[in-house]
């Protein structure tokens, strides 16, 4: 199969047949340029990365468990260098093609294992969800895709960026395959369907009004299938201040990450990359101070509102994808906008679902849900009734 949408690294498909039999036999996968895959090395969407490291001989813990499973692996996929990035366009690898939207990104940094599921090259792929790397190209690209509750799937043979934030997660166009995924990496079915649905209303009027509007008839159908349904304020503190806490912390671990790596190697990277690596080594240790209290405010907050039988929605973004080559002045605001609904999962740990479902001027937008920590099973039992309902 041609790589038709530039989703793999060097444009190159490299399969490995997975187990005969399994629970995902028939499917195939593709894996993000972060995953360890035996004997292929682990690029990180950065060329200079790739060369100072050694080719693991090793799959990562999830590559693993796709293969036991049955599932076909057909290649690694461009990613944002060292998944420091929000929209997929990458300064060494291009930006792959978006095929729900082709004049506009992706997503990122999980941009290539997005524009594979969507152009329909494989069934699944792995990404990694720090800042919204998973449940941001799911929205931009109509796919369904998970942010797991943080610390849940062992990330072993994962490449890190900022520890107490990063997931591993997936992508598929369909709910029925992202149910079959989703029992195998989570190591649990599908579970009982929540009783009540909490609408953000902070999180809706924040959103574009298009989006918004655009995203009712899925609101109304995920009601239907819930029951009880009430609205609520997500984040009290302001939307905005738990962006800025995550802004604060994410940074601060991705420095603590590269550094050694940086100071060494002296690599070459995007101006956008080593300008969000400075801002982690320039913080000051107040600001990080204040951001580790807020963390905990943002996690009480969503322990209250979300009690067991309780998911809250929200828009995943707050617009669709912006257009491919704009420039570093306009790309900046809109990355702060996606931050603002994004921040929750970093700070909370808390699993979300971003559902494909919308479209505003034909640009695919995704509606949010999220559960208590460790109810992922919840979410997907949702993720699946909400496909056989449209």
């Amino acid at each position: 199969m041609d790589d038709t949408v530039n989703a793999f690294v060097s444009g190159t498909m490299v399969p490995i047949a997975g187990q005969a039999g399994g629970p995902l036999d028939g499917l195939s996968f593709a894996v993000k340029d972060l995953f360890d895959v035996a004997g292929l090395p682990t690029g990180g969407g950065n060329h200079d990365w790739a060369l100072a490291h050694p080719v693991p001989q090793r799959h990562a813990w999830a590559v693993q468990t796709l293969l036991d499973a049955g599932a076909s692996f057909v290649g690694k996929t461009i990613t944002d260098e060292v998944s420091l990035g929000i929209l997929g366009e990458n300064a060494f690898d291009g930006t792959p093609i978006n095929s729900a939207a082709p004049e506009r990104v992706p997503g990122g940094s999980s941009s290539g294992s997005a524009a594979a599921v969507a152009a329909g090259l494989c069934d699944t792929a792995l990404g990694t969800d720090t800042g919204g790397s998973v449940r941001v190209p799911a929205s931009f690209c109509g796919l369904y895709g998970i942010r797991p509750t943080h610390g849940r799937l062992d990330t072993t043979g994962m490449l890190p960026q900022a520890p107490s934030s990063d997931t591993t997660g997936w992508f598929a166009r369909d709910g029925e395959t992202f149910a079959r995924v989703s029992t195998v990496l989570l190591g649990e079915a599908p579970g009982a369907l929540p009783t009540r649905l909490l609408i953000a209303t902070d999180a809706f009027a924040f959103a574009d009004p298009e989006v918004a509007e655009a995203l009712q008839p899925m609101v109304t159908r995920l009601s239907r299938i819930v029951g009880e349904v009430r609205e609520d304020i997500m984040a009290p503190q302001g939307l905005s201040v738990w962006a800025r806490a995550q802004r604060t912390l994410q940074p601060v671990e991705a420095w603590n990450t590269f550094r050694q790596w940086v100071e060494t190697a002296n690599p070459r990277m995007a101006f956008s990359v080593v300008a969000g690596l400075l801002n982690g080594a320039r913080m000051p240790e107040g600001e990080r101070q204040w951001a580790e209290m807020m963390r905990l405010e943002a996690r009480a907050r969503l322990r209250h509102l979300l009690p067991p039988g309780t998911i809250l929605c929200l828009p995943t973004t707050a617009f669709p994808a912006p257009l491919r080559g704009l420039s570093q002045p306009v790309l900046q605001p809109l990355k702060d906008r996606i931050s603002c609904l994004c921040a929750q999962g970093g700070l909370t740990g808390s699993p979300q679902v971003s559902l494909p479902g919308a479209t505003v001027n034909g640009a695919p937008v995704g509606l949010s849900i999220i559960g208590g920590r460790g109810t992922d099973a919840t979410l997907i039992a949702v993720a699946r009734a909400m496909g056989e309902a449209a």
